[in-house]
């Protein structure tokens, strides 16, 4: 039952890198929206990473993905130390590739049938629509909640897509 719920919370992480890192890429980079959700992004991240440990093949090892989660650390690390420092090419540089990274473990997952996600497709859809749309739900209201309170201080953040 542990290691259920284990893996639950590393697949409720893992969509919210998923959700959160795309809305990052496709909107207008700085000010207080990009840093809040970028800071629920990294919590997410780092999340997924270290939960993806307990989280072991069919058989019981590890595979490329666990490698791809020590990568992560460490590129979201560099990502953060650059931001702070104010290196905004590396930072962008590091964040992104992490979420490219995440990406392809995504797309990894879903391509062996044997795991959770492509069984849930085949023999739960019901819950595994429900389970999608509570993480667009919570996410887009997260974003919405964020950029309301914002505004609501003084500040204005604008939620738009660059060109």
């Amino acid at each position: 039952m542990a290691n259920e719920a284990l893996i639950a919370v590393h697949a409720v992480a893992a969509g919210y890198t998923l959700l959160f890192g795309a809305f990052q890429l496709l909107r207008k980079k700085g000010g207080p929206l990009h840093r809040v959700i970028g800071r629920i992004w990294v919590a997410a991240i780092y999340i997924v990473a270290i939960t993806s440990f307990w989280v072991r093949t069919l058989n019981g090892g590890f595979s490329w993905l666990h490698a791809l989660s020590v990568l992560t650390l460490l590129t979201v690390t560099m990502g953060l130390v650059a931001a702070i420092r104010g290196s905004i090419p590396s930072h962008k540089a590091f964040m992104m590739g992490s979420y490219f990274g995440v990406l392809g473990a995504f797309i990894g997952v879903i391509a062996v049938p044997g795991r959770r996600l492509p069984q849930m497709a085949v023999h739960d859809l019901p819950l595994l629509i429900l389970w999608l749309a509570a993480l667009i739900l919570t996410a887009g209201c997260t974003v919405a909640g964020t950029a309301r309170l914002a505004s609501t201080a003084g500040e204005r953040i604008e939620i738009r897509r660059t060109s």
